[in-house]
């Protein structure tokens, strides 16, 4: 059965219009877009992105340096404080040998005893005074046999003169030999004052060397002491090195990775600007085409139509033109 349909038809300029547009419009949607023009890009690191990721890795383990020089320095404070112990221990013997030496001068000053004046008195000295009284005594006998001998070679033997002549000689020769036996007497004594005044001062020598010995054993000691503090100082100082080192190295990356992170940002979106761009020209034809088709649309509903008449109709090729350029005006408003 046949449908009876009443139409208005546009003016003619109208209908050129869309003629025109359908024109346009399948010449461009007949060609492809490359979308890949406008794919979403992501920006690369930055170089101090890079660097700060290359200062972490390097920065990994930095203290163990500082901490190990630390250890050295602590061993080496301990070494000196033992030498210290040690030199102290042997500064005090030195010491106490000194204050022993200087008390045992003490009981030498003022008038000796014969037990102390016997200690240096030479041991062979009874068998050099007995030497030398025997030898006194061998040289006495001959010298009275020489007076008798003479006596009897004049006669005179037994005589009263020779009998005085010998007295005289033994008395004399006795005196000589009590003088002989008490200057070598007199002579060890003197040896043994002299050797007890030197005994007193190099006991006296001594006891100022072994003072001044233990004062500079001391000394040393203080010296090495104080060593081992400035070592446990430098090891306190890289202890805290080690602790600085890795937060400065912190802050470093932080601060690289923040500029970075920055000029990144700016990357992505100058990026971003050019995809938008290279999109907005990609659909730019098409928009210009939407624009147009509603302009077109717009005609037709203000200007009165020219004729009518009634059939049954097919739907016309303008009207399928336009209805399809404003819904590509619509799709392409949605894409925006």
């Amino acid at each position: 059965m046949a449908i009876t349909e009443t139409r208005s038809l546009p003016a003619q300029f109208i209908e050129d219009l869309g003629k025109d547009y359908a024109k346009q419009l399948t010449a461009t949607t007949g060609v492809g877009i490359d979308t890949s023009k406008f794919a979403p890009t992501v920006a690369g690191q930055d170089t101090l992105q890079k660097q700060a990721a290359t200062l972490a890795g390097q920065g990994v383990g930095s203290f163990q340096p500082f901490i190990q020089e630390a250890q050295r320095r602590d061993v080496a404070a301990g070494q000196q404080a033992a030498l210290s112990g040690a030199q102290l221990g042997t500064a005090g013997q030195t010491l106490s040998g000194a204050g022993s030496t200087l008390s045992g001068i003490a009981g030498l000053t003022g008038a000796p005893t014969s037990a102390q004046m016997q200690q240096y008195m030479s041991p062979y000295q009874s068998q050099v005074i007995d030497t030398t009284l025997s030898e006194f005594d061998r040289q006495r006998a001959i010298q009275e046999k020489s007076i008798a001998d003479q006596a009897i070679a004049s006669g005179a033997f037994g005589g009263g003169r020779e009998g005085v002549q010998r007295a005289e000689y033994q008395s004399q020769s006795g005196k000589d030999r009590s003088a002989l036996q008490a200057q070598l007497l007199q002579q060890g004594f003197g040896q043994a004052q002299q050797a007890r005044q030197q005994d007193i001062q190099n006991r006296f020598g001594l006891g100022q060397a072994q003072a001044g010995l233990g004062q500079a054993q001391s000394g040393l000691a203080g010296q090495q002491l104080g060593l081992g503090q400035f070592e446990m100082g430098r090891g306190q100082f890289q202890s805290g090195l080690a602790g600085q080192v890795p937060q400065l190295q912190r802050a470093d990356i932080s601060t690289l990775g923040q500029v970075g992170a920055a000029q990144q940002a700016q990357s992505q979106a100058v990026l971003d600007a050019q995809r938008q761009g290279a999109r907005t020209a990609a659909y730019e034809p098409l928009e210009r085409l939407g624009f147009f088709g509603q302009g077109v649309t717009g005609l037709m509903g203000g200007y009165p139509a020219q004729y009518q008449f009634s059939q049954t109709p097919p739907a016309s090729p303008l009207q399928t033109a336009l209805g399809f350029g404003t819904g590509l005006a619509g799709i392409f408003g949605a894409l925006k």
